[in-house]
C-alpha cells in the first residue's frame, strides 16, 4: 500500500506570492500598507501643526477638529493594519463600540474640567 499525500492549495498560493484568508479575499499589497502609513503620517503632521500653530487662531475649533483626525487615524490603523477589513462585523462593531466610548468619556472630562468655558 502506498500513502498518498494530500495537496495543500493554500501552501501553494502562499508561496507564490498570493494572499488569501479563508473566504478567498485578497489582501492588500505590500504599497497599499506604505500608502496608508504615509497617511497616518500627514495627518499626524496636520494635528502637531493643527495645536502649535500661532498664526491662526482655532478658538472652539480647536479640540473638534483634533478629535477628528484623531478617528480618521484609529478607523486607518484598526482596519487595515490590525485587518479589522478582512475580519468578521462582529470585531468591527466591537472597535467601533469602543472607539464611541472612548470619545464619549474625553469629552465628559474635558466638560467636567471645564475646558470649553
Amino acid at each position: 500500500m502506498t500513502d498518498t499525500v494530500a495537496y495543500d492549495h493554500s501552501e501553494a498560493a502562499a508561496t507564490a506570492g498570493e494572499h488569501h484568508d479563508e473566504e478567498g479575499h485578497s489582501h492588500p499589497s505590500d504599497w497599499a500598507y506604505v500608502k496608508i502609513a504615509i497617511a497616518l503620517a500627514v495627518i499626524t503632521a496636520l494635528e502637531v501643526f493643527t495645536y502649535f500653530e500661532t498664526v491662526l487662531d482655532w478658538g472652539v475649533a480647536l479640540v473638534p477638529s483634533l478629535i477628528f483626525m484623531m478617528i480618521v487615524k484609529f478607523y486607518l490603523v484598526a482596519t487595515w493594519f490590525m485587518h479589522l477589513r478582512f475580519d468578521s462585523k462582529l470585531f468591527g462593531r466591537m472597535f467601533s463600540a469602543g472607539l464611541i466610548l472612548a470619545v464619549g468619556v474625553y469629552l465628559v472630562t474635558l466638560t467636567v474640567f471645564e475646558f470649553w468655558v
